[in-house]
């Protein structure tokens, strides 16, 4: 009996997040937002490639936001509005992923009807968030090669659910003793079509291949 009751407040917990991700889709749309999940571990690189994201778009004269999600601190916060642009900082205490309910409130303190485009940085983690939805129209997860070529065999869910993967300091791929050329085959095999994009984001090396998968 307790294993049912187990399952039926897991699905009603899903169905509860999916309805309110449509509602932020919903309210994204109206300000015509486009919105971007970023997904990896800690150190994969998330915040610098939103940050070179930032960058381009503020070049083109278009406004970007964030909403940073951490476990504890505001680290990734202040990297962002040092670019000049509004964001959110949602501290999630014990849980390991942001939801829907969590992006909503934050979705209250930005000045939506001045902004373009909206970067969420999930909480760093390769399991928690893929069964939670926030809302974005695109979910890029972000892998480094120091996390070794097994990663992707190692996460499969992640990656099936992701319509951008990004194989990140591919320059520390030699040091590291790590084939990239391993990571893009399994990722390829778990989501043939995800767009894969390697990237070495340090020095800005394959930007422009994930500003033309993500439509920039």
């Amino acid at each position: 009996m307790h294993k049912v009751v187990t399952v039926d407040m897991e699905k009603d917990i899903l169905a509860e997040n999916r309805r309110l991700a449509d509602e932020n889709r919903a309210l994204l749309e109206e300000h015509d937002i486009r919105a971007f999940d970023f997904l990896g571990a800690i150190g994969s690189g998330k915040t610098l490639i939103i940050e070179k994201l930032v960058d381009h778009l503020k070049s083109k004269g278009k406004e970007s936001a964030a909403i940073a999600g951490d476990v504890s601190g505001d680290d990734d916060y202040q990297r962002l509005v040092a670019h000049g642009i509004p964001a959110a900082n949602i501290s999630t205490g014990k849980e390991c992923h942001l939801d829907a309910h969590l992006v909503d409130h934050a979705l209250e303190d930005l000045p939506l009807d001045k902004i373009d485009y909206l970067f969420i940085e999930n909480v760093g983690n390769l399991v928690c968030p893929v069964d939670f939805p926030l809302g974005s129209h695109v979910r890029v997860v972000v892998i480094s090669v120091t996390e070794g070529d097994d990663m992707v065999r190692k996460h499969p869910a992640i990656f099936a659910f992701s319509d951008v993967i990004v194989i990140n300091k591919i320059d520390l791929a030699e040091a590291m003793q790590v084939d990239p050329r391993i990571l893009e085959r399994d990722a390829r095999r778990i989501n043939p079509g995800a767009k894969i994009v390697k990237m070495d984001a340090r020095h800005g090396n394959g930007l422009d291949d994930l500003i033309s998968a993500l439509g920039l």
